[in-house]
Formats: C-alpha cells, structure tokens, sequence
C-alpha cells in the first residue's frame, strides 16, 4: 500500500505535456489558465513592459490586456500577481505576474542568477493563484528563461496531500509557445527530481521505512535500467564489510538496516572515475537513548534529507542522460532507543579500524556516513560529496538561506558554487580548521569521540572535522543540509513542508562536471 500511494504521489503530483499556441478551445471538464509575465521598464517608474510571449497575447487581443495592466491598480512589482477573467475564448482565467527588472543577471552580494530567481517566484505565484481557483491547465510563458520558468511551476505546484481525503486541484503544466522546448522540458525533469526529494522527506516515517526507501529509488530508475545498477545491501552484507559504527546506530531499531548503492554509468567512457555521491539516511531519528525532545521529533522523519536528495539526483541524471558516471550510497536506518540500542560511552569500531566513543547517540549521522565514505573510496572516484542533516548548529549559523560546505579542495568548492549561482538553491563554505579536528581526536577511550570536545562550540565545523577522519580523497565536500531541510515560506516558490534541497545544485554540479576537463 504504501508503494503504490508513493508511485500515485510521483505520478501525479504535476503532470506535464508539451506547447502550443492559441489554437485549442476548451474541453469538458478541463478549465484552462494562462500565466504572463511584465518586467518593470528601466528608469520609469511604475510603467511595465510585456514579455515577447504576453506582447503576442495582447496584440491578439487588440491591446486589451495592456489597457486592463494600466487601469487595474498600480504597476505590478516583482512576485506580485493580477488576474483578469473571460478576456480570452482559450483561457478564461489569466494571471499576469511582476518579473521585476528584465535580465539584472548574477548578484555578487546575494549570490544567484536574480533573473532566474524572479521568473520562479513569479512563476510560481501564478501557478497557484490559478490552482487555487480550480484551474487544472495552466500554460506558462517562458518569460525569456524556459528551464527557469518550468522550475517555479513544477516546484509552486507541489503540495504533500498523498494521505489527505481532501486534495488540492492536480495542475498539468506546458509552455506557451514553442520558443525553447528543450529548456522547459530540462526545468520539468530538475524540478520532478526536488519533488521526489520532496516527497521521501515529507512521507512519514513508517511509510518511508529504510526497505520502502530502496524500494522507491529501484521503481523511480526502473525506466533507465540500461544505465543503472542498483544493490540493496542487506544487514548480513553491511557485517561482513565491518561497518561497525552504521550498525551501532541501526542496531536499536526493528527495521532492518538498508546500505543502497546505485551506479549510474552515463559516460560514453567506462572508465571515467565517477562522481561519488553519499547521502545519511537516517529514515527517524529520535536521538537514541540521547533522547531528542518531543516538541518537533516528528520533523525527523526527514533526517533521511541527504539521502532522498542524492538518490533523487542520480534519478534526474538518468532522466537527463547526462554523460559522466556516478555512484550514489545511502546508509538507511532509524536511530531508536531500546534494550539494544547503543549507550552513551560505548565504544564501536568503524571500517577503516578506528575506534569511535560515542558520547551522544543523537550525533548519529556522522557515524552512519564514517563507514560509507570510507567504503566509497574503493571506487577510486574523482571527487566525492556527501550530503546529511548533519547538526542544529548548521541550522543556527545559516539558517535556510544556504547549505553549508566543507570541504578539503578549492576546485570542488568552485564548481559547487558555480552550479547554485545558476540554480538559486546557494551554497556557502565553512571551515575545516585542524583548531575542530583537535576537539575530535581528544578522546578518553577510543580514537575520537563522535562530538566535540567543547560540546556545543562549532558544532557543525566539529561535526565535518569527524568525518574528514574518514577521507583520504584529495576532492571531497560535506554539504550539511540541517537548515534548509525545511521550508516556512522562504523561498517563495516551495510550500510549506519538507524543501528537497539541494537536488537541483547536486544536479547542476554533476551536468557541470559532465563538461568539465
């Protein structure tokens, strides 16, 4: 049951088709909408001007639709919307949206593309205005940027109700026009991969279990199995390779641990190094017998985030058929406390034969992702990246306005940050000073301790200190994802609920790599 209501979940939570122009009446039962876009005109303030798409509809309309902008209230500013009713026999509902300031490109101070940000945000609202009153067609303008316009209205779109009698309005999505299809189509396939994201974070806990997890990744990359291996490793497997600090965490729960390694071989060249992508998994983490506090706990059922957001990367690159190999590995298991559960002060031995005191059992992701990054380095990849809710300290230093990186190559760092600049979902780099290497490795019973010595005092940057502990990779970087997990209402084109990022930056990285030398 709960695999068939995830494959409905991904199936129909935005359906898309291709373009057209305005030619179709309307049909039975279907209510059509129409989303333009107007940029603020330079130097002049309070006048608009249309985007080549709207330019085209209002010449069609003799000039109505700029009439109605100019009498309909003051001028549209950016991410605002205004809809206007039975102007148009196709689309008896038209928002147009606020796009701001045609093409402002990169922002140094803000650290993204801003034009593409205003198309999502824009995008988006009018996508869900339409939504809101029913509508179940909507075409959109390109706006001038077709990928970033499919993204605002694939990702707006999306709303978690898999578990709901009642549900929101299912909205089909397709570009107006023909300008630039390929673009849009990209910007469908990046944004169905955030919702997959999405959708393991926000499931709960006992229907994303570590086996339903697998089982999803194996159905979602069943259409590209030409490409793709996929191994379910099971708790026999993860004992013979020694993963003792995975099973110290695993061995408090019923659920059986899961160790999921998939392997995408998309370059023409089989013996490409690939692109090494390790995700925790940890499907609920109740903090062991290091209890969390009850108020929130159940947020943890994303603490799976790294996970859901590498395994749904490698699915968008299979989609796309992007030409590089990758391996993606995914540690699933809950953290829970019980009779067998680990205790505060034992000591476990990991798979490369350090010895770990673990002093908090809530700092749970570090151990889980200690054995998988070292068992990742026997595919001699080119660079590795791993990705965790790892620390509330994360959260408390960046807030969701990015994810924090750690990492030991200026190279990896660059192309990183190179790819969130395009794709708005931004990166920030944190240090890996040997100053938090020293709180680790100053243990009282083992060889390092799994929090630091100072308790609370960088924790995140101790955090990243243990698990470099566990690299020898010249190219590694550890995305902590703990503060953009979740989504109150900052980035306006995600709803409230569990956000999927970083997928799109994971991808935009891997498409870049691709292309790189």
């Amino acid at each position: 049951m709960t695999m068939l209501l995830l494959r409905r979940a991904v199936q129909t939570t935005v359906r898309t088709s291709h373009c057209r122009s305005f030619s179709a009446s309307q049909t039975l039962n279907q209510r059509k909408g129409l989303v333009l876009g107007v940029f603020e005109k330079e130097g002049e303030e309070g006048s608009l001007h249309l985007t080549e798409a709207a330019a085209g509809f209002d010449q069609a309309l003799s000039g109505k639709l700029s009439e109605l902008l100019k009498i309909s209230g003051p001028a549209l500013k950016k991410g605002k919307s205004r809809i206007f009713y039975g102007i148009h026999k196709d689309f008896p509902c038209v928002a147009v949206v606020g796009l701001g300031k045609d093409n402002p490109g990169v922002s140094g101070t803000e650290n993204w593309d801003t034009g593409k940000e205003n198309i999502r945000q824009a995008v988006s609202a009018g996508c869900r205005l339409l939504q809101d009153l029913e509508v179940n067609h909507v075409e959109v303008d390109g706006c001038g940027d077709t990928q970033s316009a499919a993204e605002g209205a694939v990702l707006g779109l999306f709303h978690y109700d898999q578990l709901k009698s009642k549900k929101k309005t299912k909205v089909t999505t397709q570009l107006l026009g023909s300008a630039d299809l390929a673009g849009w189509e990209r910007g469908v396939v990046f944004a169905e991969g955030q919702n997959l994201a999405r959708l393991l974070m926000e499931a709960p806990a006992n229907h994303i279990t570590p086996t339903a997890f697998a089982s999803t990744i194996e159905e979602k990359l069943a259409p590209h199995a030409g490409r793709v291996i996929i191994n379910k490793r099971s708790q026999a497997w993860i004992e013979e390779q020694q993963m003792g600090a995975f099973l110290s965490v695993s061995k408090g729960s019923e659920e059986p641990p899961v160790f999921l390694e998939l392997h995408y071989n998309g370059s023409p060249d089989s013996t490409q190094a690939p692109l090494l992508l390790v995700g925790k998994g940890i499907t609920f983490d109740s903090g062991g017998i290091s209890l969390k506090p009850s108020p929130s706990m159940d947020a943890m059922r994303a603490d799976m985030g790294g996970a859901a957001t590498v395994c749904a990367s490698i699915v968008t690159a299979a989609a796309l058929k992007l030409p590089v190999n990758i391996i993606g590995l995914a540690p699933l298991c809950e953290n829970m406390p019980s009779g067998k559960a680990t205790k505060p002060g034992d000591v476990v031995t990991a798979k490369n034969g350090k010895t770990i005191q673990v002093d908090n059992t809530d700092a749970e992701g570090r151990l889980v992702l200690a054995d998988a990054l070292f068992y990742g380095h026997t595919f001699s990849p080119r660079a590795i990246v791993n990705v965790a809710t790892l620390t509330g300290a994360m959260d408390v230093a960046l807030g969701s306005a990015a994810t924090g990186v750690f990492t030991n190559s200026d190279w990896l760092w660059e192309q990183l940050h190179k790819a969130s600049v395009v794709t708005g979902d931004r990166v920030w780099r944190m240090p890996l000073f040997q100053h938090y290497t020293r709180q680790v490795t100053d243990s009282q019973l083992a060889d390092l301790n799994n929090i630091g010595k100072y308790s609370r005092s960088g924790g995140a940057c101790t955090a990243a200190a243990f698990l470099r502990e566990f690299v020898t990779a010249p190219h590694w970087a550890h995305l902590d994802i703990a503060g953009v997990m979740s989504n109150k209402d900052e980035v306006p084109y995600l709803r409230k609920g569990m956000s999927g990022r970083p997928t799109r930056t994971l991808v935009e990285f891997a498409a870049g790599l691709a292309h790189h030398s």
